[in-house]
């Protein structure tokens, strides 16, 4: 108790220390601005600011515009809805065109808002195009053989993009062209007929000629842009190089369902029923994972694991947080968005975001607010508005031990038969389970009088009334 006591302490005397060298001029507006946001004060202070409602299916995708004034979410139900998220009220509604699940929609930059480019599960790319009279017009500008989870947009480009698909296809798109341009198809290490139906493709900030994705293997592999040619021989569209933990290597129980860079070029990837890791440059393994030496493995330092959730029902998302990814978050299969330190993997914060599971994490471009969706039809929004600092939910331990479990059981659902007393205590953590997923995380009205805070994959093998005029200043069902 004295502990937590403490480390409140420090966490507010490193706000008002920063307030301090601001007032007196020792520290540049921006500069000051930056630090504060990523203080653990604020984070510790995230509450649900609103809930957006307007689809009538999950909510597959939320993204911000470049701006961040605006926020656009797609869904189970087709349909593309912009939000002003202030507001917390619809701007526009429109068919996106496609056939089946919307899993991402992106906002193109220096468009002035007019373009979305658009991904399903009906294997196809689109374009929105929004008119000055509220009129959009949609059309279809390539496809996939197969689902497609995931774009990449270049920075700073309003007119290209990167696809990835479960057809194992990496594309590249520039709308100034009728056309789009096949990179390559991705295909397991260990066998070379194999393709890896991929789930994410995310591209390095700080140079945009490196490129990341991932898929139904455990590596994540590196691409350089400018060694992928339209027919070139097969050694080229080879890796510059390839990630894993050590443990996982040549494993083929796990996939990646989520990879994100950090602005010092780290890259986050995501396991389906395991942990979040975190890369730094000198982890590669190599063009060829599975033929590094031991005595490579056993020099390599090892990522920094993240771990209490659970990555199991769905293609979750995960992303870094604060003005400098101070922070790591992920969505879990229990309902909560995990917040964790990046350096060190402490578990700061699980806020209630879902009755089921929360797949999508999308943190504002600006400032340190976030948005958040998953299998429930609405799309939340978090704020650092709490009046006191908030803590671990009272049963924390309760539901990532129940996280572990589940995770536990169903690893060794193949291997062995489960005796009697292990299943009775399966049943019992399920039954608790049910009743710690109906506690609510407060919202921001709450947060002043209350201290206290189906779609299985495998590849193959009553919240409180929010506050109306605050000012902050996957479901992959088919």
């Amino acid at each position: 108790m004295a502990g937590s006591v403490e480390a409140a302490a420090r966490r507010k005397a490193t706000c008002f220390v920063e307030v301090g060298r601001r007032e007196i001029g020792s520290s540049a507006a921006r500069a000051s601005s930056r630090r504060i946001s990523g203080s653990e004060d604020i984070v510790m202070r995230m509450v649900r600011y609103g809930e957006l409602r307007g689809h009538v299916g999950c909510v597959n995708t939320v993204s911000f515009n470049p701006a961040g004034d605006l926020l656009v979410s797609g869904s189970d139900d087709t349909n593309i809805i912009l939000w002003d998220w202030f507001a917390k009220t619809k701007k526009l509604v429109y068919p996106s065109g496609h056939q089946e699940n919307v899993f991402h929609a992106r906002v193109m930059p220096f468009t002035d808002d007019s373009t979305i480019v658009t991904v399903a599960a009906d294997g196809q790319v689109r374009v929105g195009e929004l008119k000055e009279d509220g009129e959009v017009t949609t059309k279809q500008i390539g496809e996939h053989d197969s689902r497609v989870h995931k774009m990449a947009l270049e920075p700073g480009s309003p007119y290209i993009f990167y696809t990835c698909g479960e057809d194992g296809l990496v594309q590249h798109f520039d709308l100034r062209s009728d056309t789009a341009t096949k990179l390559f198809t991705c295909y397991s290490f260990s066998n070379s007929r194999r393709r890896v139906r991929l789930n994410s493709i995310a591209i390095d900030q700080r140079n945009p000629y490196y490129f990341s994705i991932g898929g139904s293997d455990e590596y994540a592999r590196l691409y350089d842009m400018r060694r992928c040619h339209l027919n070139s021989s097969r050694s080229m569209n080879e890796p510059v190089d390839t990630f894993c933990p050590r443990h996982l290597i040549k494993g083929g129980k796990v996939h990646i369902t989520g990879i994100a860079y950090s602005y010092a070029r780290e890259i986050l990837v995501s396991y389906n029923d395991e942990l979040v890791y975190l890369f730094q440059n000198n982890m590669g393994l190599g063009p060829n994972p599975e033929s590094a030496q031991p005595e490579l493995l056993d020099k390599l330092e090892q990522p920094q694991a993240y771990s209490g959730h659970r990555n199991f029902r769905t293609v979750k998302g995960v992303s870094f947080f604060g003005p400098n990814d101070e922070y790591v978050v992920s969505g879990s299969d229990c309902g909560h968005v995990f917040i964790w330190k990046k350096k060190g993997g402490e578990l700061m914060r699980m806020m209630k975001g879902d009755k089921n599971v929360v797949n999508c994490i999308e943190p504002h471009p600006l400032f340190p607010f976030m948005a958040t969706s998953g299998i429930d039809k609405t799309v939340k929004i978090w704020t650092p508005e709490a009046t006191e600092v908030m803590s671990l939910p009272e049963r924390a331990k309760e539901i990532i031990d129940s996280n572990e479990w589940d995770r536990e059981v169903d690893a060794s659902r193949t291997l062995v038969t489960l005796s009697s007393d292990v299943l009775m205590h399966v049943l019992r953590l399920r039954r608790g389970q049910s009743e710690l997923y109906r506690e609510d995380e407060p919202s921001a009205a709450d947060s002043a009088s209350d201290d206290g805070e189906a779609f299985y994959i495998g590849f193959g093998d009553a919240e409180g009334n929010e506050r109306e005029n605050s000012d902050p200043r996957e479901c992959i069902v088919t």
